[in-house]
């Protein structure tokens, strides 16, 4: 079986995460293919689709959703698991309770009634040079940290999970 693990990205760190899943995935023995959702040609080819997004204002980016209103029906009748990639990680008191309870919104935001096996909301890389000044103002004013937040070991996990299920083990 082919493996999707299709992004898109805003600064890098989800196309990271993507290759990361990838790298796992194949390491399990399965057949697998990274690639930006904006270039991906016949994704009817694969069997399974792992898909995920940078979040920005509490949404996939646009690609993202774009490949996923133009794709609903073959994606229907395929394993799919969704990641977003936001900032969690980089949030400190009580917004970091907070920052969970945005995974619905997100969920609400992709186009269609895409039946998925799992989502998960994964924190990924925030810097200075990621946000307009008034962002990054408002981003030190609410305690947040810059960094690379992205946990490889979770990351793994998440690959295993979806081996284990596509392979039946």
């Amino acid at each position: 079986m082919l493996v999707l693990v299709g992004y898109a990205t805003a600064h890098g760190s989800t196309r990271e995460i993507a290759e990361g899943l990838g790298r796992r995935l194949g390491a399990a023995g399965l057949n697998v293919d990274v690639r930006p959702m904006n270039e991906i040609h016949g994704p009817a080819a694969y069997g399974a689709f792992v898909l995920g997004s940078a979040i920005h204002g509490q949404t996939w980016l646009s690609e993202a959703k774009d490949f996923v209103r133009c794709n609903g029906e073959l994606l229907g009748n395929r394993p799919v698991w969704f990641f977003s990639v936001g900032m969690p990680g980089a949030l400190r008191g009580p917004w970091k309770r907070m920052a969970y309870k945005e995974e619905p919104y997100i969920i609400e935001s992709l186009p269609g009634d895409v039946p998925y096996r799992r989502h998960w909301l994964l924190s990924g890389v925030i810097r200075p040079e990621h946000l307009s000044r008034s962002g990054r103002l408002l981003f030190r004013l609410m305690g947040c940290r810059f960094g690379d937040f992205r946990d490889w070991p979770g990351t793994d996990s998440l690959a295993d999970q979806i081996a284990r299920e596509l392979l039946g083990r």
